[in-house]
């Protein structure tokens, strides 16, 4: 802000509104309305702000993030490292997204699924945001998480890397959680499919490219679903996901 007059007048503002918010049950209609109207308004533009300053109080959205030997590329995808657009969602739909490059699928004909976001204060978690699922009853038959990998991801890929997806995460209950490496190359899509080794709340799989008959020159697109095994009843928080790609060592 640029000075006490500033700083002032915002605390006016705030006092203004303030003193409405008590004065509106005794408000006319038609008042009501047109407060409400520019109330919404300024909403929307704190809700900005408030975005804005989040992320500009993480120092490295994507620091901390352990690299194989020879590492060429990390990523911490935006749920983890940046605010989201909201606190939360009750009655999550099929697809939701969370955000550009991380979306929720399930098969559920009635929703009992609850996602929310949180600042990370964990000591020892790097990421600054978490994410938290809440499953009730669950009539459906896979609920899984999509990440979609950005280009540099398989930007000079050769079927001498491996991928690393790591996650810390904490359970209610015991579950599985599998992961399955999508890439599409040309007209085919390659399937490496492994269940999360979970130790400690610490999640690890890796996908090593030499098993795969990816054609190198023609990958278009990578994805990884990640999947909760009957996850009804429970609640899964992953304080952090990060996922990197590195050449094999030679032997």
């Amino acid at each position: 802000m640029s000075g006490f007059l500033e700083r002032r007048a915002l605390r006016r503002s705030v006092q203004k509104w303030a003193e409405l918010a008590e004065r509106a049950p005794r408000m006319p209609a038609e008042d009501l309305l047109a407060l409400n109207s520019t109330a919404q308004r300024l909403r929307r533009r704190l809700d900005r702000l408030s975005v804005a300053a989040e992320t500009a109080l993480v120092p490295d959205p994507q620091g901390g993030i352990p690299r194989p030997d020879q590492c060429d590329w990390t990523w911490r995808p935006d749920p983890w490292c940046a605010p989201g657009e909201g606190p939360g969602i009750v009655g999550a739909p099929s697809p939701f997204k969370l955000s550009d490059n991380v979306t929720l699928f399930h098969d559920c004909a009635r929703s009992e699924i609850c996602l929310r976001q949180f600042r990370n204060t964990v000591p020892g978690t790097a990421s600054a945001y978490g994410n938290q699922i809440d499953v009730y009853r669950f009539d459906g038959s896979f609920l899984s998480l999509v990440l979609t990998l950005p280009e540099a991801a398989f930007r000079q890929i050769s079927r001498n890397h491996f991928f690393t997806l790591r996650t810390d995460l904490s359970r209610e209950n015991p579950i599985e959680v599998y992961a399955r490496l999508n890439i599409q190359h040309g007209p085919n899509t390659e399937q490496i499919a492994r269940q999360l080794e979970i130790n400690e709340d610490r999640g690890l799989v890796e996908f090593d490219l030499a098993y795969s008959n990816i054609n190198e020159k023609r990958v278009e697109k990578i994805w990884i679903d990640l999947i909760f095994d009957n996850p009804g009843m429970n609640q899964v928080t992953l304080h952090d996901l990060t996922l990197t790609r590195a050449p094999r060592a030679d032997l």
